[in-house]
């Protein structure tokens, strides 16, 4: 069953009780990333757990391998530096709020 997360802002990639911290140095360019990450149909050829990927109003649906669905809100896409969305429902039990936010640099 769906349900509901909290609705937080930008602000919680900084206050989060969770937070996971990557990085990734890719040959190619900011601008070819952030182009991928907006082009939500291509999400498939990124990210092979993703099995369906629609832009859906001001957001995104994202269905990955094994049935975890997500209804997500896109809060920042400024290109191209800043592309971050937070997640407003999902069938993935135990969470409460997610935001994710990727920042590029060349």
């Amino acid at each position: 069953m769906a349900h509901r997360l909290r609705p937080e802002g930008l602000d919680f990639v900084e206050t989060a009780p969770v937070r996971h911290v990557f990085t990734r140095e890719m040959p190619v360019s900011p601008e070819a990333v952030h182009r991928a990450l907006t082009e939500v149909p291509g999400w498939a050829d990124w990210f092979p757990q993703v099995r369906t990927a629609r832009a859906a109003g001001a957001g995104r649906d994202i269905t990955l391998a094994g049935g975890v669905r997500f209804r997500e809100t896109v809060l920042a896409a400024e290109a191209p530096e800043v592309y971050a969305y937070r997640v407003d429902v999902t069938n993935a039990p135990g969470a409460r709020a997610i935001v994710e936010e990727r920042r590029l640099t060349a």
